[in-house]
């Protein structure tokens, strides 16, 4: 009994020296990944125990964010995804796949920040407000290029489909593979 006793009051102090901005981060994890669920899947699957079930998983990267929720969020918000898009017939909107992946980026940088920020540090506001203008010049710039290549994509017509989907997927491994040597040099 005394264990447990002993395990409240230093949960109740812990609580009492919480900090607000390392708050504001992890709230603002919450609604990046409840809003990207909400994009995510089609309206006909939000029913009240699939929303309760979605922010109860929205609640556990902004408690864990050193854990594997992130990664766990994300792979739900592309099932849902998917969900709507296979399942549901709902055609990808290009708004609607911008919105979905800036809130998955902001969800992934904010639970990186959270990671870092200490429970009841004082931390000043120009570094999350630094960290926040980098994450949105990432997303502008990936805005803007995923704009710019689905155009192209529909300049082209369907005769060159194989050959771009070739040439991503090879992208795609060159960079994995260049992210692989550089995390093997350190």
């Amino acid at each position: 009994m005394n264990a447990v006793v002993d395990r409240m009051r230093g949960l109740r102090y812990r609580a009492a020296r919480v900090s607000a901005l390392p708050l504001l981060v992890r709230g603002g994890i919450f609604l990046a990944v409840l809003a990207g669920f909400l994009l995510a899947y089609p309206a006909e699957a939000l029913a009240p125990r699939a929303l309760l079930a979605l922010t109860v998983a929205a609640v556990l990267p902004a408690v864990g964010p050193r854990r594997i929720w992130p990664t766990f969020t994300a792979l739900v918000t592309v099932a849902g995804w998917l969900l709507a898009a296979l399942g549901f017939d709902r055609p990808p909107a290009l708004w609607r796949l911008l919105a979905v992946a800036t809130l998955l980026y902001l969800a992934h940088t904010l639970c990186a920040l959270a990671a870092l920020l200490p429970y009841d540090g004082l931390i000043d506001p120009d570094l999350v407000l630094r960290w926040l203008t980098r994450a949105g010049g990432v997303v502008l710039a990936s805005a803007v290029l995923g704009i710019v290549l689905a155009w192209l994509g529909g300049v082209g017509g369907s005769g060159g489909t194989q050959a771009a989907t070739v040439a991503g997927l090879l992208v795609a491994v060159g960079l994995s593979a260049l992210l692989g040597w550089l995390l093997r040099r350190r």
